[in-house]
């Protein structure tokens, strides 16, 4: 375990944290954003890079699509940046059009975290959100946990406490490419989901809950990412509704590389994850090991609460109240 200096950002600095895991695997956060900047996985055919990241803290602030972040204080979308709790309404940050996207323009994915504690595998990090913050109720408490984990795991815990009822949604933004290719069209996912909270042209959910069989969201079997996108008919940024009790940690989504044969499976807690699968990227600096990154070169998987919960009654509740503690578990499995 090491600690350096990373930079600084706005007169504070900014450190990075090398783990490293009883299996060897190899992960390196930042206290900005608590952003995973690199997770590199031993395979069978030797180290392999899953994660997109660049190389200084200038290149994060000015081009980083939240890449690898921890965000909050809700992740994804809220419709008109506003929403009521308690018969008062409240005004966020818009950062979107008129709607608020990863917690406003300083959401947790763009703060400085602070660190805990830390072992040679594992390091807690924690932010105050003080009330009022970006347009929310409340003093959040939030940390993260990372854990490097035998059997090549990286297990994440993510808590929240708060003094005054407000909504909670954090989430992990890493983007994933299991084997360094210049797009991930032909990795083959699977994702324990039989239905998607389909959304108006602005990403913001009708409030509906449909079915994914026989639609081009129909991921239940595995198959290629790109099977879909020939004409770009299809954009993936979607929430898709996991089976299973919200709750209990389950199997979500299977993701493999048919180049190199890694496979990284998600199980989590949550009740949803969104599948992204990177068609905005168009990042103009290089990324590590001096790859370029365009469209679709890697796809994001974001376990979290349902997009614009706090304004449709029928999801999942994001709302923490006081006395309470919001609490969620992911884990990422490698294996090949």
């Amino acid at each position: 375990m090491a600690i350096e200096n990373f930079g600084s950002v706005e007169g504070q600095d900014v450190f990075q944290i090398t783990l490293t895991g009883p299996d060897g695997v190899v992960m390196r956060v930042l206290t900005w954003g608590a952003v995973i900047r690199e997770l590199i996985v031993p395979t069978v055919k030797g180290p392999q890079g899953v994660l997109l990241g660049l190389n200084s803290i200038e290149d994060y602030v000015a081009h980083s699509p939240y890449f690898g972040a921890i965000v909050g204080r809700h992740a994804n979308r809220i419709g008109k940046a506003q929403f009521t709790l308690n018969g008062e309404t409240y005004k966020l940050n818009a950062n979107e059009g008129v709607n608020q996207l990863h917690g406003g323009t300083k959401g947790f994915g763009t703060r400085i975290w602070s660190i805990v504690e830390h072992t040679e595998s594992g390091v807690t990090l924690s932010l105050v959100s003080e009330d009022g913050d970006m347009g929310y109720p409340g003093r959040l408490v939030a940390t993260c946990t990372y854990t490097l984990l035998p059997s090549r795991t990286l297990r994440v815990e993510l808590t929240a406490t708060t003094d005054k009822a407000t909504p909670v949604n954090l989430t992990t933004h890493g983007y994933f490419n299991l084997d360094g290719s210049a797009d991930i069209l032909s990795h083959r996912l699977m994702i324990a989901g039989d239905y998607i909270t389909p959304t108006h042209p602005d990403l913001i959910p009708t409030g509906e809950i449909l079915r994914v069989a026989d639609s081009a969201y129909d991921f239940t079997s595995p198959r290629p990412i790109g099977a879909e996108l020939i004409n770009d008919d299809t954009l993936y940024d979607t929430n898709f509704v996991l089976r299973g009790p919200y709750g209990v940690l389950r199997q979500a989504v299977v993701l493999e590389s048919p180049k190199n044969g890694m496979t990284m499976e998600l199980w989590t807690t949550e009740p949803g994850v969104q599948f992204y699968a990177g068609h905005m990227i168009d990042i103009p600096v290089s990324g590590l090991d001096g790859m370029k990154y365009g469209r679709h070169a890697g796809m994001c998987l974001e376990p979290q609460r349902f997009p614009d919960s706090p304004n449709i009654a029928h999801f999942p509740s994001s709302i923490l109240e006081p006395g309470q503690v919001s609490r969620q578990v992911s884990e990422y499995r490698f294996s090949g």
